[in-house]
């Protein structure tokens, strides 16, 4: 039995913030149904390269997923939301604020159909504050809510995180408030109306940085924490153009790493020799390719790890270990290799029953 097998979500979501956290819930065995625009392509659906004729964006983010093709400017089709909402147990949508209200779908409309309802809006800035209305993307998160001010250096500025960081964030608060609401319910019988803004979310990961200052006056920034760059800690350049991540900061960890590297000598624990303490440590992991580190570190307990380029992570003996790859049937006799649900449970499995389908398809 699915956890969420009786569960409905009406899903009015795109691109990768409300599909990553719709696709858990469908995931655990909830039926997700995603109202699609038929004349604005969700442009995830577009997204290069394609398997299975479908974008491998795509076939992931909305796995077991249904689609209805609706155009909500359309007085038939919103008729068309209210008669299923009175069926859904989850409303969740991605417009900017007042854009449901415009088509009679909001959370005040819905709710004197279905007072269970529980109704969230994930938007970049929330539905209140003078942001609200902004449009927005990762970067832009990142840049408002100190994840950018903490990742880089002082000599380059802000990096990029390589991954949408700030559109998972808001993702995974999304669920989280969805599964609280339901929780709330269980115990109340009462629906309501979660607000949930990728900013916000974004902040919370930059929680400890900013409580420095909330609560000590303190506002640290580049290449100033033992995290981002003000320790010995992070990647360093093998012989090879290849790198290794450094992350041990408990003392144990540390001894054991100078030791494997032949630096003792490294005055690593004083922080006013930060530079000359990770020059000393690049100057030695320099000599030797990954290879050879790895032959090191390989049984050492000292964090040290090999960065792995994504085709090398896939191929991984971890992955397979912990089962994280599965295959999702693709609806033709074939199916596409994806990454699982990460979560382990002893009482149930999630259910994979198909990639994303096409626009409209049920």
């Amino acid at each position: 039995m699915q956890p969420f097998a009786n569960l409905r979500i009406l899903d009015f979501t795109t691109l990768l913030p409300g599909p990553f956290a719709t696709m858990y819930f469908a995931d655990w065995g909830a039926e997700v149904l995603r109202i699609e625009a038929p004349d604005r392509e969700d442009l995830s659906r577009k997204t290069p390269p394609f398997a299975n004729g479908t974008s491998t964006t795509h076939a992931f983010l909305n796995r077991s997923k249904k689609s209805l093709s609706l155009d909500l400017k359309d007085p038939s089709a919103v008729v068309k939301v209210q008669e299923l909402v009175r069926d859904y147990d989850v409303v969740i949508e991605q417009f900017r604020p007042g854009v449901m209200t415009k088509f009679g779908l909001d959370y005040e409309s819905l709710k004197k159909i279905n007072p269970r309802i529980i109704y969230c809006s994930l938007t970049g800035y929330g539905q209140s504050g003078a942001y609200k209305d902004r449009a927005g993307h990762d970067i832009n998160y990142a840049a408002l809510s100190g994840l950018a001010a903490m990742t880089g250096t002082r000599a380059t500025g802000p990096a990029l995180h390589g991954t949408p960081v700030c559109d998972l964030a808001g993702s995974f608060h999304a669920m989280f408030g969805i599964m609280t609401a339901l929780y709330h319910r269980e115990r109340t019988g009462e629906g309501q109306y979660v607000d949930v803004s990728i900013t916000d979310a974004s902040l919370m990961l930059s929680g400890l940085w900013a409580q420095m200052g909330l609560a000590a006056g303190k506002s640290p920034s580049w290449e100033s924490t033992a995290l981002n760059g003000g320790s010995f800690y992070g990647y360093y350049r093998t012989k090879d153009q290849r790198y290794l991540s450094v992350g041990g900061l408990e003392p144990k960890f540390v001894m054991r790493f100078l030791e494997l590297i032949g630096a003792k000598d490294l005055p690593i624990m004083n922080p006013e020799a930060t530079r000359e303490v990770k020059a000393g440590i690049a100057d030695r992991i320099v000599t030797k390719t990954l290879a050879e580190w790895q032959e090191v570190f390989g049984a050492a307990d000292a964090c040290v790890e090999p960065v792995l380029s994504i085709d090398e992570i896939i191929k991984s003996p971890l992955l397979a270990q912990r089962d994280m790859v599965v295959s999702v049937p693709c609806g033709d006799g074939q199916s596409q290799k994806q990454l699982a649900s990460p979560i382990k449970y002893s009482s149930f499995r999630p259910v994979y029953r198909h990639i994303g389908v096409k626009l409209g398809q049920t």
